[in-house]
């Protein structure tokens, strides 16, 4: 009987043999915060360990390493959001690889630089990953360059699946591992390696944003395409070799929102104290999603890239401190006499507030002409101390109104 797929167990097995010493085996840690979070028994794949951040590395060293000594002159080119990208000029540099990279021009800086001081010339195409792989195919035709595709490519697919082997020999008893899907590579490989537990549930994720490979696998149309904070599975064409084994393979596809990634990043952050990019931390944003799937199960997560920009990072911290009502900007009306603003700063300051922004205009048409408005965004310990602050407020005259950040009102506050 030939075999239905791009690759074998066998495959896997021999990847793990080529890529050990080049990348780290990475460990499964216990994450007891996110047990208690999702209400499962939760371990945790810390891909974000690799030298670049994600496990890309383990595809890469596997393809390169089966390069023929005319292919390893003439050099390779790859077409990445960032992490592929990173791998293979980090492993090529290393084997002393020629290597060519185009990045969609979207993609955060980060990446970029980091590519470019791994050795690999950077080529910045189009907006989007099949802009980039028109030029890659360009450089394989004018410059007999290899392609190293991020996903289709069956070393690629088995290098990766060695995430999973790893996982189940420090923790058999795992019921499920939840895997994000971009173009499948990671998750093909995972399903793979683990065709040797059929019990084993496989649960993909992909954003909502992106639902490629549910769109391909019951025949829907949901629009794909947008900007979203997992840029790194933003892909809007599901590999030709991966998806039939997804299909036949991955036991459920869960769909996951922006905030509801941006969350999952927050915790990771903060319950798991591990960097985890958009892409990296859909997993957990799926349990979250769908705690049915999971409740009293042995869970796997694959944290499986932790390049995150720094001020993005902090943007969704803060972000998830409004969300939580810890941060909270409104606008209350006073008097125009001098030291108003004073007094209002030191009443929040009685309150137990601390004020990170403060501003007051005498322009707004919705106020008398001899008052004034006062923006104040503070932070405070959390719903119920906010909602005592503004209470006191409202009590004292001042009359605040939620407001967003940056002064637009908020509607039903």
């Amino acid at each position: 009987m030939s075999q239905p797929y791009a690759i074998a167990p066998d495959d896997v097995a021999r990847a793990a043999q080529t890529i050990r010493g080049h990348v780290l085996r990475t460990p499964l840690v216990p994450a007891p915060r996110l047990s208690q979070l999702t209400g499962a028994r939760v371990l945790v794949k810390h891909e974000n360990m690799q030298a670049t951040g994600a496990f890309k590395e383990r595809g890469a060293v596997n393809r390169l390493s089966a390069l023929a000594p005319d292919e390893r002159r003439r050099g390779v080119v790859a077409m990445s959001a960032g992490n592929h990208a990173q791998a293979v000029a980090y492993h090529a540099s290393r084997l002393g690889i020629p290597a060519t990279i185009v990045m969609p021009a979207t993609t955060p800086l980060v990446k970029v630089e980091n590519t470019r001081a791994h050795g690999a010339t950077v080529l910045l195409q189009g907006e989007t990953l099949a802009e980039a792989a028109e030029l890659a195919g360009t450089l394989v035709a004018e410059r007999g360059l290899v392609l190293v595709h991020p996903y289709d490519d069956p070393a690629v697919m088995a290098g990766q699946g060695t995430v999973a082997l790893e996982m189940l020999e420090d923790a058999p008893d795992l019921d499920c591992l939840v895997v994000p899907i971009g173009g499948g590579g990671l998750m093909a490989g995972i399903a793979i390696a683990a065709m040797a537990r059929p019990d084993l549930d496989l649960v993909g994720v992909e954003a909502a944003l992106y639902p490629s490979f549910l769109n391909a696998i019951d025949g829907t149309a949901r629009p794909v395409g947008g900007p979203t904070l997992a840029e790194g599975i933003a892909v809007k064409t599901v590999g030709r070799l991966t998806l039939p084994i997804i299909r036949d393979r991955v036991r459920e596809i869960v769909l996951v929102d922006e905030p509801q990634i941006e969350r999952a990043v927050h915790d990771y952050a903060t319950l798991q104290r591990s960097l985890a990019e958009g892409a990296g931390a859909a997993g957990l944003a799926a349990m979250m999603a769908r705690p049915d799937l999971f409740a009293g199960r042995t869970v796997g997560l694959v944290l499986c890239g932790g390049n995150i920009d720094a001020r993005l990072l902090a943007s969704v911290m803060v972000r998830e401190l409004e969300r939580e009502d810890c941060i909270v900007s409104f606008r209350m009306t006073a008097s125009d006499r001098p030291g108003v603003l004073g007094r209002v700063a030191g009443r929040l300051g009685d309150l137990g507030a601390n004020i990170l922004e403060v501003s007051h205009g005498r322009l707004h048409l919705d106020v008398p002409a001899k008052s004034v408005s006062i923006d104040v965004t503070i932070e405070t310990r959390g719903p119920v101390h906010t909602a005592e602050i503004l209470d006191t407020l409202n009590r004292e005259g001042l009359n605040p109104r939620r407001i967003g950040p940056h002064g637009g009102s908020l509607t039903g506050s």
